[in-house]
């Protein structure tokens, strides 16, 4: 049996712009992507604290070191610079696989620097 379990987030991320001008996805900071092991191309749900919006994109890769998390094209509609989100991938796993199951967490500041990376729920 296959079932889809939480794989990985990046908790309380500051969204640094919002590109209605392009063509869609959300733009990742490499180094955030690495931390939460998500990839380009990724399908992730994004989470919006501020307004309780909730919407599927897919990742693309951003600059490292510049901590963007921008959001593209129609989904820049759904948020605003300054709000805080949680990027949530999730990931299929078979009966054997979550004998060793262990998340990734990813949680940032206000400028979306790493905080602290955590294996667990």
């Amino acid at each position: 049996m296959q079932i889809e379990m939480f794989y990985s987030k990046i908790h309380r991320a500051t969204v640094t712009d919002a590109n209605l001008n392009y063509v869609g996805s959300i733009t990742i900071d490499e180094e955030l992507l690495e931390a939460s092991k998500m990839r380009v191309g990724q399908k992730v749900e994004i989470l919006n604290i501020n307004n309780g919006e909730r919407f599927s994109t897919y990742i693309i890769l951003g600059e490292r070191g510049k901590r963007d998390m921008c959001l593209n094209g129609a989904a820049a509609r759904r948020v605003q610079p300054g709000d805080k989100i949680i990027v949530v991938a999730y990931a299929t796993y078979d009966e054997k696989e979550l004998e060793t199951y262990k998340p990734h967490v990813v949680l940032v500041d206000d400028n979306n620097d790493i905080v602290e990376i955590m294996d667990k729920i």
